[in-house]
């Protein structure tokens, strides 16, 4: 496994006690595996009596966000709609994971500091699958409609995506199993007493 593990933005993070709820966003192109991964831990932990929540992107696109475009501030809006309700949540004492593709650093920071403002944990996790990789899974039938001419605004084709510079972990979903992308993530929570 190539699992690259972080130490940054982690001052509000490692003092908490594992009772404590958190939010772990993961970032990722389109079919990286975001929402696979999220569901695999949110089971594992479900099995242990945790209390966790996964706040799907797409499920805000077609509820809470729904009437939203892809324009760049439509985009920025919806991640600011999802931070907000996982940041809520996670201060309640449920583990949130966020499986949204979140483009813009910006964005993504914002979140950040509204966690940061309550105290409230917060992980930033890249889910690396390239853009290639992506396209040949392709589990929406995305990249086949934006080479098909059929859509724009495909993030990480025609569209831009921001990678992460230091996220608090890695996971190149493409070279390993689901269970071993979970299980990696599940370390971390545990070496941040998240869980």
């Amino acid at each position: 496994m190539k699992t690259e593990l972080h130490t940054s933005h982690t001052s509000h993070t490692t003092t908490r006690e594992c009772e404590c709820g958190a939010t772990v966003w993961l970032t990722g192109l389109p079919s990286s595996g975001k929402t696979t991964i999220a569901h695999a831990v949110a089971q594992r932990l479900r099995a242990e009596g945790r209390r966790v929540e996964v706040l799907d992107g797409d499920e805000f696109r077609r509820t809470i966000s729904a009437g939203l475009g892809f324009s760049r501030e439509d985009r920025h809006t919806n991640v600011q709609r999802i931070g907000m309700v996982a940041e809520v949540l996670a201060r309640n004492g449920v583990l949130v994971l966020v499986p949204a593709i979140a483009p813009f650093a910006d964005s993504r920071q914002a979140v950040r500091e509204r966690h940061a403002t309550s105290h409230t944990p917060y992980l930033e996790i890249h889910v690396t699958t390239p853009s290639s990789t992506c396209a040949e899974r392709d589990v929406k039938g995305l990249y086949a409609q934006q080479a098909a001419g059929e859509i724009t605004g495909l993030t990480g084709v025609d569209d831009p995506y921001e990678a992460p510079q230091a996220p608090d972990l890695s996971i190149p979903a493409h070279e390993q199993s689901v269970d071993e992308s979970s299980s990696v993530l599940l370390s971390l929570l545990a070496e941040r007493r998240l869980i």
